[in-house]
């Protein structure tokens, strides 16, 4: 990629897809019930994004020599399904639920993941172990996420 590589780069990016990830929830919520159909929106949103990361891989690097690295294992080519999975909950519930209920407890699914992920270096992450000090701050974030959607 072209951009500099620094803290600020890297969390302005992350500010902006976090930005995205309930503008795409409710733009594909709102798709998928004018089509009456939460998986023809799912599949119309996959198709776009197949289009985009096609033409970003074309534009932005070189040509991949494999789809298949060596001793890599199989358990990384399965984001996908949790991208789906996401992406077919979220389109379902978000228009009975509400946006800012749906992307709420997603928050807080997040927490609860990436806390184990770093306790236990899943899937090649840095390890980080769970301290209180951590902890607290999971808590408080998720406190703060609730209290934002409560009514």
């Amino acid at each position: 990629m072209l951009l500099p590589q620094n803290t600020l780069t890297y969390a302005a990016i992350m500010l902006l897809a976090g930005i995205g990830i309930p503008t795409m929830a409710a733009l594909n919520a709102g798709l998928s019930e004018r089509l009456q159909s939460p998986a023809l929106g799912a599949t119309i949103l996959f198709g776009l994004a197949t289009l985009l990361s096609i033409a970003c891989l074309l534009i932005f690097e070189d040509k991949p020599r494999s789809l298949l690295a060596e001793n890599l294992p199989i358990y990384y080519y399965l984001g996908g399904f949790f991208v789906v999975f996401y992406i077919m909950s979220i389109t379902w519930v978000a228009p009975n639920f509400g946006i800012g209920n749906a992307v709420s407890f997603v928050l807080i699914g997040q927490l609860i993941s990436m806390m184990m992920i770093d306790q236990f270096g899943l899937m090649g992450a840095p390890q980080t172990s769970i301290n209180l000090q951590r902890l607290i701050g999971v808590i408080i974030m998720a406190v703060g996420v609730l209290l934002v959607v409560r009514k």
